[in-house]
């Protein structure tokens, strides 16, 4: 009577061999539940009618923004799923620097149809490996709809910096933010030769007061606090510029050690050295030719002394104090000088020169300028105004976002159609792929496309269109061989989106799939979350 029991036994355990156990199961649900609650956080924010989110931190500092990486930065996430998708916002934006808020929501729409095929009892790893197959068809559709574009194209430059900007708060700033970005790019790259920029070159400052329509590019240097002298000059023309990194102040003594003075011949004697100290180190900066002094800011005691500034403009110097560590690299690509470091060294052939150093009102603040540099590094300033702190904060986001776009047309010179329309073809044709594969595989192929029409699904559904019947004309579009057929947000209908003007770089769309599946894949293959001691 047992023997029959004991073989039905081993013909059960057989089948149930490949099941995974209730718990794998269960933190996969966690984990998965977790990072859709994130997608869907910011879903709402997604295309030129999102909408904002305005996020209070601790302190009671408030930023408004619709940009998915800067939200995601600021929310207090716990469960380490979830944090993946925060650094899979981050990894797009040092990528991309656009589409951070789609990575995260094509994220969550591949993990809900993740979830539906693990139901049906296939296995994780299957899943995995065609996702993986997926993005890479994905990426070859992509390439193959796009088209290529030239940088001396300025007109397309301009039309995808606006699309990325028609989405943010400034968006109706962007006629006037696109070419400016565009153009900023272009002077620090060789169209030639360059496949990447170094966005250190362009040098955003943010100036509180006036609107956003009064931020300029500035082909020179921006400084912004006003000169330190009291009654030196506010204007120097044909300048001779000395950048110093050592001190125009009495010395100190060690931390640990102080000097008594007992009497008032000595006291007197102290003043009349440091009087002469530091009238030796100005009439040698003087003899130099030097008429614009640039001063790093320093940590143990004053970069110039009041008595300093007293002398310096006497001599008819115009000084300006308290440079930061970090901007000094940003200043000597764009003098093309070296920093001074000792007073032996300063010397007429360590100084730039530059037609015009002068001190601008602006509001109730004021900066220095220098224009005309003479042999000037390949490096621009853009000084980016706005009539609040708030909006001053996020034109400067919106701006960084389009000197991204233009980047990535930098590093891969294509353009593809925005408004849904790409996602759209690739989950059309990932469709026909897949009745193309045998096996539970193509089951995954399938629902890796579906996962694709949650980009328009939410466009549409932000616009306040109807999604259903919007992604449904949209999808009809498309079999007809409409490849650039987009949802049109403002007319809100199916139309040609390149006419519309609404393109984004190639690298943005391939870079937000490719990051998305290998999240979704690495989220699918851990089966259990361990807590260390460490």
């Amino acid at each position: 009577m047992t023997v029959p029991k004991a073989s039905g036994d081993a013909t059960r355990r057989q089948h149930s061999a490949y099941k995974d156990k209730s718990k794998p199961g269960d933190i996969r649900t966690s984990n998965i539940n977790a990072a859709k609650a994130v997608a869907s956080a910011i879903r709402t924010s997604l295309g030129p009618r999102g909408m904002d989110k305005m996020i209070q931190a601790s302190n009671g500092e408030v930023t408004i923004t619709n940009d998915g990486a800067t939200i995601l930065n600021q929310i207090n996430v716990t469960h380490p799923a979830a944090k993946m998708l925060v650094e899979l916002s981050k990894a797009q934006d040092i990528e991309a620097g656009d589409g951070t808020t789609s990575v995260v929501v094509v994220a969550g729409s591949l993990l809900e149809e993740a979830e539906k095929l693990l139901h049906r009892g296939i296995h994780p790893t299957i899943i995995s490996d065609a996702f993986r197959l997926a993005a890479d068809k994905a990426v070859e559709i992509l390439t193959e709809i796009s088209q290529p574009v030239e940088l001396t194209d300025k007109e397309s430059l301009v039309k995808s910096a606006s699309t990325a900007l028609n989405s943010k708060v400034v968006s109706q700033h962007s006629n006037m933010l696109a070419p400016l970005a565009v153009e900023a790019v272009l002077k620090v790259i060789d169209p030639v030769k360059d496949t990447n920029v170094d966005l250190k070159d362009i040098k955003v400052i943010r100036q509180l007061g006036g609107t956003v329509e009064d931020t300029e590019l500035i082909d020179g240097l921006v400084f912004t606090h006003k000169s330190a002298g009291v009654n030196g000059p506010r204007k120097v023309e044909k300048a001779k510029i000395g950048l110093i990194q050592f001190c125009i102040s009495p010395p100190k003594t060690d931390m640990d050690h102080n000097v008594v003075v007992s009497d008032y011949a000595a006291m007197d004697r102290v003043l009349k050295e440091e009087r002469s100290y530091i009238l030796n180190i100005i009439k040698q900066i003087k003899k130099s030719g030097c008429n614009v002094l640039l001063v790093q800011k320093s940590i143990l005691r004053d970069a110039v002394s009041d008595l300093a500034i007293h002398f310096l403009d006497k001599v008819k110097i115009m000084v300006i104090k308290d440079i930061e560590r970090e901007d000094i690299e940003f200043i000597c690509k764009t003098l093309s000088c070296r920093p001074i470091a000792s007073l032996d060294h300063f010397l007429p052939d360590h100084l730039a020169s530059a037609d015009l150093v002068e001190e601008v009102q602006t509001g109730t603040s004021k900066f220095v300028k220098v224009t005309g540099i003479q042999n000037p590094g390949r490096t621009v300033t853009v000084l980016v105004r706005g009539s609040n702190k708030l909006v001053l904060e996020e034109a400067a986001r919106s701006l960084h976002d389009a000197l991204c776009v233009i980047r990535c047309l930098v590093k891969q010179r294509a353009l593809i159609a925005g408004g849904g329309a790409p996602e759209t073809e690739v989950c059309l044709r990932l469709g026909q792929y897949a009745q193309t594969v045998t096996g539970v595989e193509a089951y995954c192929l399938r629902a890796f496309a579906n996962a694709l029409e949650v980009i328009p699904f939410t466009l549409a559904e932000n616009a306040g269109l109807n999604p259903i019947s919007t992604v449904t004309e949209l999808r009809n579009k498309h079999a007809q061989g409409d490849i650039n057929a987009g949802i049109n947000v403002r007319k809100g209908a199916i139309t040609n989106i390149l006419e519309e003007n609404v393109v984004q770089p190639l690298l943005v769309s391939i870079s937000a799939i490719t990051l998305a599946s290998e999240t979704v894949r690495s989220i699918l293959k851990i089966d259990d979350i361990v807590n260390t001691n460490k």
